[in-house]
């Protein structure tokens, strides 16, 4: 089984929020809607930057709550939202711990991240991770059942992974150093 996921480097990401914005410029949402967001959180006295969209998870509450079923599971493992079943319920975006699901006034329906679904399919990195001037954010496919492996170095201040098994991974390697180096004059 494959499964495609998102990989944040923490060391790498400084907050500039180029992933949130481009992925609203790439899918036009609504106002205040995003569906990536930059969240700031901090663990042993240390400010990180995390990154978070649909985690297109392997145990997706999303899906499991939807009572008109408009989320169906891809073999490459990416939740998809079907907006023309979708009656508005919320019960999505009451689920999901990482509030991925965002609901939108205008059409009254849900909506989320599609992991940019056209660009895969053209080739291309999702419009997030190719608006990543540090390369903080990246894209892998997990072969076969990856089990707990990706949550080693997961942070206390983010639900527990236990739940749904979020296709996120999360690398904290290189803690204390900086991506950003003093140049020489």
């Amino acid at each position: 089984m494959k499964q495609r996921a998102f990989v944040l480097r923490l060391e790498r990401c400084v907050g500039c929020r180029n992933c949130q914005l481009a992925c609203k410029n790439e899918h036009q949402t609504a106002g205040p809607i995003n569906w990536r967001q930059v969240r700031e959180g901090e663990e042993d006295g240390r400010r990180y930057y995390v990154s978070l969209a649909c985690n297109h998870c392997r145990n997706p509450e999303c899906l499991r709550v939807c009572p008109e079923k408009a989320y169906w599971k891809r073999r490459d493992g990416l939740v998809l939202h079907l907006p023309r079943r979708c009656q508005g319920c919320q019960a999505c975006v009451q689920a999901c711990p990482y509030q991925a699901p965002r609901y939108n006034p205008e059409t009254r329906k849900a909506e989320k991240c599609n992991f940019c679904l056209a660009r895969l399919d053209q080739g291309l990195l999702p419009a997030c991770v190719a608006a990543c001037p540090t390369g903080a954010l990246n894209m892998i496919t997990w072969e076969g059942d990856p089990g707990a492996a990706p949550y080693s170095q997961w942070l206390a201040f983010l639900p527990d992974p236990a739940l749904t098994l979020p296709s996120l991974q999360i690398n904290r390697s290189g803690e204390g150093r900086h991506f950003w180096q003093q140049v020489q004059r």
